[in-house]
């Protein structure tokens, strides 16, 4: 497939199929992203393929920890702490499709809770793929594994796979790290569901917009 075709159709779905993804095709996806640049080719990425029981056990470990109104204290920052435009304006506009597109309203705060909630179940994706660092990593390998995850949700749609970068996962990491046994001082980056897209699912149907290039590029000459 056209990479610029790849590019363009790539998005966040939220519905998958309860269908099984074949272990050789993670194994592809991974082998071809592990080829993602990283400085000096470090490759400072670790990922945990996780799905049946554990999966199961996982999510609902979390799930309960948000329900119960628990959050957990992530290894980074990831969204700035006071917003400003034109990044709030973005971030707004995002909520509002998703959530006008299911016909949540604002006021209706169980369903909007348990939109929420769907985050920490993979969206019932059948695989979930966690991305981890080392703690001696720096903020350079932050952009190292940024592009090995692109490299992963392009892999997949040639796959015929479908993916949502999760930020949500890095809500918990002490859970997740504890159920998988990686080290508690270890980075968890974030999570990512992965599996065959459900095309009759009313949240796949919308797409979020995107910036012309005019209002982020300058060119020099």
């Amino acid at each position: 497939m056209n990479i610029l075709k790849l590019l363009q159709q790539r998005k966040s779905v939220r519905a998958f199929l309860d269908k099984e993804v074949e272990t050789e095709k993670i194994n592809a996806i991974l082998s071809a992203a592990s080829h993602a640049p990283s400085g000096a080719n470090i490759q400072p990425w670790q990922v945990a393929v996780v799905g049946g029981e554990t999966k199961k056990e996982l999510q609902t470990q979390i799930e309960n920890s948000f329900r119960q109104g628990v959050r957990g204290e992530a290894d980074y920052q990831y969204y700035p702490k006071k917003w400003i435009r034109p990044y709030k304006f973005r971030r707004i506009n995002c909520g509002k499709l998703m959530y006008t597109t299911l016909n949540i309203k604002r006021s209706d705060k169980q369903r909007r809770l348990d939109q929420w909630a769907a985050n920490y179940r993979a969206f019932d994706a059948p695989v979930l793929l966690l991305f981890f660092m080392d703690a001696s990593m720096e903020a350079g390998s932050f952009l190292d594994c940024g592009m090995f995850l692109q490299s992963i949700m392009l892999a997949a749609l040639e796959q015929g796979l479908a993916t949502c970068p999760q930020a949500a996962f890095s809500d918990y990491p002490a859970i997740i790290k504890k159920t998988l046994g990686y080290p508690q001082n270890s980075i968890l980056l974030c999570g990512m569901a992965i599996g065959y897209e459900d095309k009759d699912a009313l949240v796949n149907s919308y797409r979020t917009p995107r910036e012309d290039i005019s209002t982020f590029t300058r060119y020099f000459t």
